[in-house]
């Protein structure tokens, strides 16, 4: 397959934005009691592992609505600006997301040059958006926006899932699944290398998550619980359904 230019990747991006703002919380598997499970979890995961505070600078990569972006300030007390290439998605979050510790910015995070922001964040977090950009632009340019010191956090969709290998590597399916046309997933070791190749020191990615978006409303709290279970077990927890990504930028 011939590789896409930035131009035509950004094209299908847009496009899917416009797509996605008509029940973005839909197609992201948010509505359910399992998906705002899902939501908070990782929220509490990128406060801790890049240790979140109060008047800290974090920028967060394809902000969509701004699920992330109210509670992520709330939680932490840092400012955050948020990015994303879908102006149909920016007019959302602007419309949610009042706090004054929200900038949001219409662009492309893979020429953040480009935004006219400052750069030198404590943190860049994003949720599931990595494997929609061509990474190796997007991970110099993240490096580039952190201060020295600076942490790198996402969660990524596991290739090493039978679900998510399915999803993204099978047109129609891809399709019927609400996915762009250009996006995939993440082999663990194979991001890890990644990050490194980038720039990042401290670099870990860990397989998590083995509760679905559809799991009933009844049945989500205690099949949380359980299901962490197999985060735990050798082997088992290669094939959870997310992975959590997370690097230092070197300090000289």
């Amino acid at each position: 397959m011939t590789p896409l230019s930035p131009d035509e990747r950004l094209v299908h991006e847009r496009a899917h934005g416009i797509f996605l703002a008509r029940d973005a919380a839909k197609y992201w598997g948010h509505k359910s009691r399992a998906g705002q499970l899902r939501v908070e979890r990782r929220i509490v995961l990128f406060r801790q592992m890049a240790d979140l505070r109060p008047g800290m600078r974090v920028c967060e990569i394809g902000c969509g609505t701004g699920i992330f972006t109210r509670p992520l300030i709330e939680q932490t007390g840092a400012s955050v600006v948020g990015i994303d290439i879908s102006p149909e998605l920016l007019a959302v979050a602007r419309r949610d997301v009042t706090d004054p510790r929200a900038t949001f910015v219409l662009g492309d995070c893979m020429e953040p040059e480009s935004l006219g922001i400052p750069f030198g964040f404590d943190a860049v977090v994003t949720n599931s958006v990595l494997h929609h950009l061509d990474v190796e632009r997007a991970l110099a340019a993240i490096h580039r926006m952190l201060r020295p010191g600076g942490v790198f956090v996402c969660s990524e969709p596991n290739m090493m899932n039978p679900q998510i290998a399915l999803q993204k590597n099978i047109p129609w399916i891809k399709k019927w699944a609400g996915d762009s046309p250009d996006e995939t997933a993440f082999f663990r070791w194979q991001i890890a290398d990644r990050l490194r190749t980038a720039g990042f020191d401290q670099v870990a990615v860990t397989p998590f998550d083995f509760l679905h978006p559809t799991v009933p409303d009844a049945l989500a709290g205690i099949g949380d619980r359980v299901l962490r279970v197999f985060e735990r077990l050798p082997g088992i927890r290669e094939i959870a359904g997310s992975l959590l990504i997370t690097g230092k930028k070197f300090v000289l």
